[in-house]
Parts: structure tokens; C-alpha cells; sequence
């Protein structure tokens, strides 16, 4: 007669936990498969027309057309993207619910005394879909045809440098104090709601430089407007390879650049990340897709979520710094 194995309460759990493994698997792997299976909702905290929304647009067109059912892109725009990530965090981990991340987000984690959420635990990151370099441009006749005579200027004439931004805790005004934290020089920031009242403000002369992205100064750049006399990356731009960086000209410590990507709530399964990393790449080799990103000033290209998690790491570190270093109180 077969005598029972004894088996004690730990081998039970050991046993319990084996089989949930061993079962919890292809269920992820079935949900890849069959993901998606209805709409999924894209949620970016900005206004539509922006930057971030329009590369967003971009790539939830592509991955309609590649895996068959619509990805809606929803704009929250308010409190610095804040409102947007709160409503991520509350959506269910299914892959149905993205959210647009990018250095936004990193900066917010220092800028604000406390957000409702955890950038690095509360969400999944997924890929990134865009970078972008800001340009340092001047109004035509300007004395400034260089970076070099900006510096020299606000050297010998503390605080009276007016450089426009946009409003403070954007990518684009923290530039501005990470410049005088590097360079040593005291230079007045003036923000601004939005990209044209700060352009608006270059024309008037009421400010002597302007600090933004390529899209919204297109049209004062083909209209021979404004010059450009630097940009703030650690390369050049393709589309300016004449135009030098803020590194190249006597400012070696600085680097900007923003971008932009996508993540989901914590929790959506492994195998359904995956498909979507693979798919946001695959859309932005598309040609069509890295000839509208250049025209708006944005390299487009994708990562793994690992490589997103590393860059918003990165990011958080940075600006924490600086906000640190230049004694930026947080804000409410």
C-alpha cells in the first residue's frame, strides 16, 4: 500500500506559489496576443497644438494602422502635466491607458514640494518618442552674433541681460538658471505664458534673447526675423549643423535637451509593454514620420523601457541639482 507523502505548510506555499508562476505566464502572453482588443487612450497633459501633443498625434496614428484599433489621444492639459498623471495612476494596468512622460516630469518630481504620484514606481515606462534641442536666437541687427558675445555682455553688465523663457519650471526657464549656475554670469530670466508672446517680446526689443524650440520660431526663422546664434544640446542639430552649441561656445558644462515619451500605469503585464516598445519603434522609423518630426525641430526615435527609466533617472538627478544648487524654492 502506497504510504502519503508529508508534505509541511511551507512546501504547501511553495508548491501554491510554483503553479500560480507557472499559470500567471501564458495569461500574459495570451494578453499580448490578443492586445489590443479596443481602443486604447493616449492621455497627455498639455494643450492640443503643442510640441508634445502633436508627436504624440504622430505616433498614435501609426499604431492604429499597425495594430488595428484606434489609439485616442486625449489632452488634460494643467498643473504641468500633473492632472494628466494622476488620471494615469487611477487607470487600470491593462495597456488601455498611456500617458505621454517625458523631462517634464523628471522636473516635477524637485520643482513641486509633493506630486500625487511616483514617476519611477507608479508608472511603466514604455519608449521614448521624441527629443528636441532648444535654440538660443536674437532679433535681426542684433549686437549678439554669438554666444560668446551673449556671455562677454552679461559679464560686464550684470542683471541687465533679459533672456525670455517660457513659464517658470519649464525645460526652457531652467535652462536659463542652469546657464548662470555654469557660466558664472547674473542674467535676468523673463517668463512667459506662451511661445509667441515670448517671440512677440524678442521683435519688440523688449527682451534681448529668446530661449525655445524650433516649432513655434519656424516662421520668424524662414521670415528672417531672428538669427540663430547657438543651440543648447550636446550636438548640434541636424537641420543647423552651421550653428554651433552653447558647449562649443566657452559654456562646456551646459546641455538641454527636452523629450518626450510614453508610459502606462505600474502593473500592465511585461509581454504587452513589450509589444507596444516594439511597435512605438517600429512607427518612428517610418519615413514619413522622421520627415514630419525634423520639420518640427524633433529626432524621432524609440527605446526600450529600460533605457526611458535610465533617461528619467537621469533627468531627476539633473534638475534636482540644479533646483539645489540655484536655491529654487519648491512650489505648492
Amino acid at each position: 500500500m502506497h504510504t502519503p507523502t508529508k508534505i509541511s505548510g511551507g512546501h504547501l506555499l511553495a508548491a501554491a506559489a510554483i503553479a500560480m508562476m507557472g499559470l500567471s505566464a501564458p495569461a500574459s502572453a495570451q494578453d499580448a496576443k490578443d492586445y489590443p482588443n479596443r481602443p486604447v487612450q493616449l492621455v497627455i497633459g498639455y494643450g492640443a497644438g503643442t510640441i508634445g501633443d502633436v508627436s504624440m498625434r504622430i505616433v498614435a496614428q501609426k499604431l492604429t494602422d499597425q495594430l488595428g484599433k484606434p489609439f485616442v489621444v486625449e489632452n488634460r492639459p494643467g498643473a504641468a502635466g500633473v492632472i494628466a498623471a494622476k488620471a494615469a495612476t487611477m487607470a487600470a494596468p491593462d495597456g488601455y491607458t498611456l500617458l505621454l512622460t517625458g523631462n517634464s516630469y523628471a522636473i516635477n518630481t524637485t520643482w513641486f514640494k509633493s506630486v500625487p504620484y511616483n514617476v519611477l514606481k507608479d508608472f511603466a515606462p514604455i519608449s521614448t518618442v521624441a527629443s528636441f534641442d532648444f535654440l538660443v536666437v536674437t532679433r535681426k541687427g542684433s549686437p549678439f552674433k554669438s554666444m560668446k558675445d551673449v556671455i562677454a555682455y552679461a559679464k560686464a553688465n550684470p542683471g541687465k541681460l533679459n533672456i525670455a523663457t517660457l513659464s517658470p519650471g519649464t525645460t526652457q526657464n531652467l535652462a536659463v538658471e542652469l546657464l548662470k549656475v555654469v557660466s558664472g554670469v547674473k542674467v535676468t530670466a523673463v517668463p512667459f505664458r506662451s511661445s509667441p508672446e515670448a517671440a512677440n517680446a524678442l521683435l519688440r526689443g523688449d527682451v534681448d534673447i529668446d530661449m525655445d524650440s524650433y516649432a513655434p520660431l519656424r516662421g520668424l526663422l524662414d521670415g528672417q526675423k531672428i538669427d540663430v546664434i547657438a543651440t543648447t544640446g550636446r550636438q548640434r542639430v541636424p537641420f543647423l549643423k552651421g550653428v554651433p552649441t552653447v558647449a562649443e561656445s566657452g559654456v562646456p558644462n551646459f546641455d538641454v535637451s527636452s523629450w518626450n515619451g510614453i508610459a502606462a500605469p505600474a502593473g500592465v503585464p511585461k509581454p504587452i509593454i513589450d509589444k507596444l516598445s516594439a511597435a512605438i519603434s517600429k512607427a518612428l522609423e517610418a519615413p514619413d514620420v522622421q520627415a514630419t518630426g525634423a520639420r518640427l525641430g524633433m529626432q524621432m526615435h524609440g527605446s526600450t523601457p529600460d533605457q526611458l527609466q535610465e533617461r528619467m533617472k537621469g533627468d531627476i538627478a539633473k534638475w534636482s541639482n540644479l533646483i539645489e544648487t540655484a536655491h529654487i524654492p519648491k512650489h505648492d
